[in-house]
């Protein structure tokens, strides 16, 4: 389960850029997203991107994974951060499980006789 993690974001990148052209005015909306979520002041940017791992982690985009590793290697994140914050998200996950299983249940009891 070894994985070029580097090499994703750089070709994540590239895609990117071919989106751009096809379709720039929501990219350029994507990116100025991003930007205002940046300069928010309540959350420091570490914290930010240990958040955005969590749920990288919970919607499995491994594209958000390489970008956020990355921003948060540079945001100064500590390895057993990040590890706690994937806790976080692996609780949460099977937090979800949870709640759609009771959702599911009451689906098929309502279509029973």
């Amino acid at each position: 389960m070894s994985k070029n993690w580097p090499e994703t974001l750089k070709n994540l990148g590239k895609a990117g850029d071919k989106l751009a052209a096809e379709i720039p005015e929501v990219v350029k909306a994507f990116s100025n997203l991003n930007a205002a979520v940046e300069k928010g002041t309540a959350l420091d940017i570490k914290t930010k991107e240990l958040i955005s791992m969590a749920v990288a982690v919970t919607t499995r985009c491994e594209g958000c994974i390489s970008a956020h590793a990355a921003a948060a290697q540079k945001a100064g994140a500590s390895k057993a951060e990040l590890a706690e914050a994937l806790g976080v998200a692996m609780a949460l996950n099977a937090g979800a499980a949870f709640v759609y299983s009771t959702r599911a249940l009451e689906a098929f009891d309502q279509f029973g006789a």
